[in-house]
């Protein structure tokens, strides 16, 4: 059963957070956090009118995640960027029932409805859509919406899985076992360097040690630095492409170690990133809206 938000409390902001102070927050508050089935979702629902897009950030995001520099709509996947530290403020308040420190980044949905200029009259919004019980967790839904003119051009649904113990975590893995789809064909070998987290880190904001060196990755029981989620399926949607109105689903299933070598592989609207053996690190599919 979906645990419901509470009712909605809109809060609107006159910038953007700063994301190092809350994930500092997050960290200092997750100890006191114990997970739990049923918790009740943060009603919060954070507004930024005229979100500000620094161009010269843009422009070090498309060339990490290799989309072409100068073009007049925003990548598929940047309004993640800038809603990001919204997201980061309601899951590491006080009020958010699951601890930041392991929070897992599973899976997102994307829907395009246009194409997005750097300089359009924006509002985003940010919001929890409640928590469910997950076979390993608990898991919570984080939507983000980007408004112009008052038209939604643009929105998300994060799910982020807190891992903890669950009474019929045999049963549900049982349920989920099915058939794994056939495998598609190689199109590329990459080469992630073992800077590409602090690349990515610099320009989206999202400074996850993790991601950083591999000496703050060994930390958190990582043998060394892992790329980002996010940069992972941008690069393969840079590799893709997809149409002004799209529709994007991305499932994260295993990080990638940095440096490494991956391959991307892609048929149809289907994509996926591969590691040694065949593992795969991120599957989705690209279709138009």
């Amino acid at each position: 059963m979906t645990s419901a938000p509470a009712p909605s409390a809109e809060v609107r902001l006159a910038a953007s957070p700063a994301l190092t102070p809350l994930l500092a927050r997050g960290a200092l508050l997750s100890p006191l956090k114990r997970p739990r089935p049923g918790a009740d979702g943060p009603g919060t629902r954070l507004v930024l009118p005229a979100p500000h897009v620094d161009t010269a950030r843009l422009a070090a995001y498309e060339r990490v995640c290799g989309f072409p520099t100068g073009e007049d709509a925003l990548p598929v996947t940047y309004p993640h960027v800038l809603g990001f530290p919204l997201a980061m403020r309601l899951m590491s308040a006080p009020g958010f029932p699951l601890p930041l420190l392991g929070l897992v980044h599973t899976s997102i949905r994307i829907t395009r409805h246009r194409a997005t200029p750097p300089a359009g009259d924006y509002e985003l919004t940010v919001y929890v859509d409640g928590l469910a019980p997950h076979r390993r967790g608990t898991e919570a839904a984080v939507v983000t919406e980007l408004r112009d003119g008052g038209d939604v051009v643009w929105e998300s649904r994060s799910t982020y899985l807190a891992r903890h113990r669950t009474a019929d975590a045999g049963r549900q893995e049982e349920e989920k076992k099915e058939e794994p789809d056939a495998p598609l064909p190689a199109v590329e070998e990459w080469r992630p360097a073992g800077d590409v987290g602090r690349r990515y880190a610099a320009a989206s904001g999202d400074r996850n040690p993790i991601h950083l060196y591999p000496f703050t990755a060994r930390l958190f029981g990582f043998p060394r630095a892992i790329a980002h989620g996010m940069w992972t399926v941008a690069r393969c949607l840079a590799a893709h492409g997809t149409p002004d109105a799209t529709r994007v689903r991305a499932d994260f299933r295993a990080p990638v170690l940095l440096p490494g070598t991956v391959t991307y592989a892609a048929a149809g609207g289907r994509f996926a990133l591969r590691g040694e053996g065949g593992r795969v690190h991120v599957a989705g599919e690209v279709a138009p809206a």
